[in-house]
C-alpha cells in the first residue's frame, strides 16, 4: 500500500481553494504551518495574520490560496478524509469475506493518524487531532446546504457510502446501513474527544480504542 500511496495525489474539491496549495512551496508551507498553528491555539483564535507571522509572509499572500479560514479548514478536512478513503480502498480490496472486510474498514475509519513520508509537509498525527477537535466546525454553519450542493463534502460522504455498502454486504437485511456508517465515523471522533477531555463518560481508555467499541457495536447490531 505504501508504494501505491506514494504515486497518488490527494485530490481536494477545487472550489474549496483559490489556488492549489500543492502547486507551490508557499502553498505547502501554508498547509504545514496552518495545521501546527490550529493545533496550538485552536481554530477559533486562528487567523491568517497569525499564520502569516508564523511563515514570514504577508496575510494577502495566504488569501491568494484561500478565501477564508473556513475554506482552509474545509481543505484540511477534505484532505484528511481523502487520505482515509485511499487507505480504506487499498487495505480492504483483497479481503473477500464481508464480515472481515467490515471489521477492517471500521478499524481504518476510527484509528489515529500516522506520519507518512509521502506527505512530508503534512503532519498526519497533528491533523488527526484537528479533525477530532475542529472537524464539526467545517459543516456546522449557515452555509452548509449551499456548500454541500457545491460538492465541498463529497469525499466525506463517499467514505460514509463505502462503509454503508460494506455493512449491507455483511448484512443485507439491515435497514439502517447509512445511519450506522455515519454513526461509526462521527462517533469515533467523538469518543477520541471524550477520551482526551471527559474520560469519566467513555469506556475508551488507553487499552480500549474507539474501533474496539464500534466493532463490537456494529457486529452485535448486525448480529453477524
Amino acid at each position: 500500500m505504501h508504494t501505491l500511496l506514494s504515486n497518488l495525489k490527494i485530490a481536494v474539491p477545487e472550489k474549496i481553494y483559490v489556488k492549489d496549495p500543492e502547486s507551490s512551496t508557499l502553498g505547502k508551507r501554508i498547509i504545514e504551518h496552518s495545521i501546527l498553528l490550529i493545533d496550538e491555539i485552536g481554530f477559533d483564535t486562528f487567523t491568517f495574520k497569525k499564520l502569516g507571522d508564523k511563515i514570514g509572509s504577508n496575510e494577502s499572500s495566504i488569501y491568494r490560496y484561500f478565501e477564508s479560514k473556513h475554506k482552509l479548514l474545509l481543505y484540511l478536512s477534505s484532505w484528511y478524509w481523502a487520505r482515509i478513503e485511499y487507505q480504506l480502498v487499498f487495505e480492504t480490496h483483497s479481503i473477500p469475506n464481508p464480515k472481515e472486510k467490515l471489521i477492517k474498514a471500521i478499524e481504518i475509519v476510527s484509528r489515529t493518524g500516522e506520519r507518512d513520508s509521502n506527505f512530508s509537509h503534512i503532519d498526519a498525527i497533528v491533523l488527526n487531532n484537528i479533525i477530532i477537535n475542529e472537524n464539526s466546525k467545517s459543516f456546522l454553519t449557515k452555509e452548509v446546504d449551499k456548500e454541500n450542493r457545491e460538492g465541498y463534502f463529497v469525499i466525506y460522504k463517499r467514505i460514509v457510502q463505502r462503509l454503508r455498502d460494506m455493512i449491507q454486504n455483511a448484512q443485507p437485511n439491515y435497514a439502517y446501513a447509512s445511519s450506522l456508517a455515519s454513526t461509526v465515523i462521527e462517533g469515533s471522533l467523538h469518543q477520541y474527544f471524550l477520551k482526551d477531555h471527559f474520560p469519566s463518560i467513555t469506556d475508551c481508555k488507553s487499552n480500549t480504542k474507539p474501533s474496539d467499541f464500534f466493532t463490537n457495536l456494529t457486529l452485535n447490531t448486525l448480529k453477524i
